[in-house]
């Protein structure tokens, strides 16, 4: 066992590729075993993988010194790189003819999980402009929260509100979307391109959509992207002055 640990040790990212791997094939046995393949087999390892990561702490399972090299895998550089590999994939014409229907939709997803956060807030008691606002803008993302309430100087508890609420809508977005996608048309790269604008959740959309057609991935992952940047942009500036004079 000494070995084994020292040679995982020395190879944690091949470890972590490892087990990924056969958290892959068990998912996809059990969907087809099970449910017919009714249920997509990465939305089952998607949820294994969720709940692994209530096994360790702040990393989830990589804590464990054993599994390190998940940290790595599931880290910020090699999400991005699979997105940015996976978009060589795209068709810029199909780009192109939804350009239109992905900035009404980036607006649009913006202004509705702001205000739906915004509510949320003051319902929970937060009556300063500044609150309110950040925990608006986590509605957004878990990335536009924390950007927005140290830009308008919110309080450390309100940020982390924030944050857990954009990491409570990416949770929803991964698990949900292969479930709901052929309900809502999400078949297409129009679709996904709206999708993407209306969700604007980066990791959720790009984990969703891998869930349900890795061939969307890019798609809804460009406008995803750009939800980001525009909720930074709109949330501590228009969205908090508007609230600063409404509220005072």
């Amino acid at each position: 066992m000494e070995i084994v640990e020292k040679i995982i040790s020395k190879n944690g990212l091949l470890f972590a590729f490892l087990l990924v791997g056969i958290i892959m094939l068990f998912s996809f046995w059990l969907s087809k075993k099970l449910t017919q393949n009714k249920i997509p087999g990465v939305a089952i390892a998607i949820l294994i993988g969720l709940g692994l990561a209530f096994l360790g702490g702040k990393k989830g399972i990589a804590d464990i010194p054993l599994f390190a090299g998940m940290a790595v895998l599931g880290g910020s550089m090699l999400r991005d790189f699979s997105v940015v590999a996976t978009a060589m994939g795209a068709d810029i014409d199909k780009i192109k003819q939804a350009g239109l229907a992905g900035v009404i939709a980036l607006f649009v997803g913006i202004f509705v999980a702001f205000i739906i956060g915004a509510v949320t807030a003051y319902a929970l008691g937060y009556t300063d402009a500044e609150s309110i606002t950040t925990i608006g803008a986590g509605a957004c993302t878990y990335i536009v929260g924390p950007i927005t309430g140290a830009a308008v100087g919110a309080s450390s508890e309100v940020i982390a509100i924030s944050i857990a609420t954009g990491v409570i809508k990416t949770l929803v977005t991964t698990v949900f979307t292969p479930f709901i996608a052929q309900r809502i048309g999400l078949d297409n790269p129009h679709s996904a391109i709206v999708f993407g604008g209306l969700i604007g959740t980066s990791s959720g959309v790009t984990a969703g959509l891998a869930a349900t057609d890795p061939e969307l991935v890019p798609y809804g992952a460009l406008t995803a992207t750009f939800y980001t940047g525009l909720g930074c942009l709109l949330c501590p500036s228009l969205f908090y002055f508007i609230l600063k004079m409404l509220l005072g």
